[in-house]
C-alpha cells in the first residue's frame, strides 16, 4: 500500500552538503581553502552562449513553450545522430521523432523526479511499488520515489560489482513490484560506465517486468578514452516492441556538465513515443519551462562539439594529474566517465575532517551519498570507506588540492 502523506518523506535521505558542513562546522581550514566537494564545473562555458542569450533577449518577455522550439529539438535530436547514431528521420526503423520523442528540460534534477509521478501506479503485483536505484545514488532519485508513493530499493553498485549494480540478480518477487529503474551511467560518483551488452540486458529486463527505465546519461560526454554507450544506442541493438525501438525507455542530458553550464538550468528527455507523450501532459500543467532566450542558447550548445572536446581534454588532464599524485593509493583508478575520483580511504568522514582541518580540501564523504544496504545487498553502506573528490576546478587548483591530499593521507 502506498505509504500516508505525514509519513511520505519520514525516510528522506539527509542532504549531503548540510552534513559535511556540520562535520566540519568550527574547524579552521589549515590552509586557504580549495573546494573538491560540489561537482560544479568551473570550466569557461562557449562565449557563443551569452551573445546568443543577448540576441534574443526580447524573448524573455514571452512564455516559453513546454515542448520547446523545433530549433532547440533539432539541435539535441542532431546531438544524438552525432554521438549515438540514432537517425532522427521518421521511416528508417532507427527514428527517433524530435516532435514527439524529445522534451527540453528545466535541467535533468527536474525532470529526473517528475519522471516518478508518471511512471508509478499506485500499486503492482498487488503491492507497494518499488523503484530500484544505484547504491550510492543521485539523492533526487529517493526523493522522487517517496513523492510517488512508491518505495526506494537502493541496489549496492561496489567495487566487487565493478561499481554498477546487478538488477539481474534481483529475486523476481521484487522486480515484479519494480515500476521504475534509476541508472546513471557514466555513474556519479564512481565514474563507472555501462557496456553495450549490459544495457541491452537491462532493457530486456524492464520490457519482460514492464517497468520504465530512467537513464540518467548527464556526464555522457565527459569521458576518458572511449565514448560510453547510450540506452537509446542500445535499443536500437534489439527487437522493438510494439515497433517502438525505445519502448520502456527514457534518457536524459544535460549541459550542465558537457557545457559547463550548471547555472543555465537546460537538458533535455528523450525516449518511448508513448511515455513522452504522457511526460509532456504532465509538465504542460505542472513543471517549469525553460526561458526561450536560454533555449536558443542551449540549441547553440548541443550544435558544437568542439567546445564539449576541449572541456574533455581539460578533465582529462587533472585525472593525469591524479594519476601523477596519487598513484596506487587509495584504490585509485582512472574513471572511464565523469569528473570525480572515488578513493577508499577507510573511513570518509574522518578522512574530510583530516583534510579540511590540515590541508584546507574540502571534499564529500562517501556515506553521504548513499545508504545501508537493502535486504538484496551484502548490508552495510557502501560508501562509508570512500570520499568523493570532484576534479570541476582549474587544473592549477587542482594539482595543488591533489597534492594537498597525499601529504595528508
Amino acid at each position: 500500500m502506498t505509504a500516508s502523506p505525514s509519513s511520505r518523506f519520514e525516510s528522506l535521505p539527509d542532504s549531503p552538503f548540510p552534513r559535511l558542513n556540520a562535520l566540519i562546522e568550527g574547524i579552521e581550514p589549515g590552509r586557504p581553502p580549495l573546494v573538491m566537494s560540489l561537482g560544479e564545473p568551473q570550466h569557461p562555458f562557449p562565449k557563443f552562449v551569452m551573445e546568443e542569450i543577448s540576441r534574443k533577449s526580447a524573448l524573455f518577455g514571452k512564455y516559453p513553450p513546454i515542448v520547446g522550439t523545433a530549433e532547440f529539438r533539432n539541435a539535441a535530436a542532431g546531438w544524438l545522430g552525432r554521438r549515438y547514431g540514432i537517425a532522427d528521420e521518421i521511416g528508417t526503423g532507427r527514428a527517433l521523432d524530435p516532435e514527439t520523442q524529445i522534451l527540453p528540460v528545466n535541467g535533468t534534477r527536474e525532470a529526473l523526479f517528475n519522471i516518478a509521478q508518471i511512471a508509478t501506479p499506485p500499486e503492482k503485483a498487488g503491492k507497494r511499488p518499488a523503484i530500484l536505484m544505484p547504491n550510492p545514488f543521485y539523492q533526487c532519485y529517493a526523493a522522487a520515489a517517496l513523492a510517488a508513493g512508491a518505495e526506494p530499493v537502493y541496489i549496492a553498485a561496489t567495487r566487487e560489482t565493478g561499481f554498477i549494480p546487478d538488477f539481474e540478480a534481483l529475486p523476481e518477487e521484487l522486480l515484479a513490484r519494480t515500476a521504475m529503474i534509476y541508472f546513471c551511467s557514466p555513474a556519479n560518483p564512481q565514474g563507472s560506465v555501462a557496456s553495450l551488452g549490459y544495457l541491452q540486458r537491462l532493457i530486456a529486463l524492464a520490457r519482460e517486468h514492464a517497468i520504465v527505465l530512467a537513464i540518467d546519461e548527464c556526464y555522457a560526454d565527459i569521458y576518458d578514452r572511449e565514448p560510453p554507450a547510450g540506452a537509446l544506442e542500445a535499443a536500437l541493438g534489439m527487437d522493438a516492441k510494439g515497433g517502438d525501438p525505445f519502448a520502456n525507455i527514457i534518457v536524459f542530458h544535460s549541459l550542465s556538465k558537457r557545457s559547463s553550464l550548471p547555472g543555465l538550468r537546460s537538458g533535455f528527455c528523450a525516449g518511448e513515443r508513448a511515455l513522452m507523450q504522457r511526460f509532456r501532459n504532465f509538465r504542460n500543467i505542472a513543471a517549469p519551462q525553460v526561458p526561450l532566450p536560454l533555449m536558443a542558447a542551449s540549441a547553440a550548445c548541443w550544435s558544437d562539439d568542439a567546445h564539449a572536446a576541449a572541456n574533455r581534454d581539460l578533465y582529462r588532464a587533472k585525472i593525469d594529474a591524479a594519476e601523477r599524485v596519487l598513484g596506487n593509493r587509495f584504490g585509485f583508478y582512472r574513471p572511464p566517465g565523469g569528473f570525480f575520483l572515488w578513493l577508499d580511504v577507510g573511513d570518509g568522514e574522518k578522512a574530510a575532517r583530516e583534510l579540511w582541518a590540515k590541508a584546507g580540501v574540502k571534499v564529500l564523504p562517501g556515506a553521504y551519498l548513499s545508504r545501508e544496504d537493502s535486504p538484496y545487498g551484502p548490508g552495510g553502506n557502501p560508501g562509508t570507506a570512500y570520499i568523493r573528490v570532484a576534479l570541476v576546478d582549474g587544473v592549477a587548483e587542482t594539482e595543488e588540492a591533489l597534492a594537498r591530499m597525499a601529504e595528508v593521507l
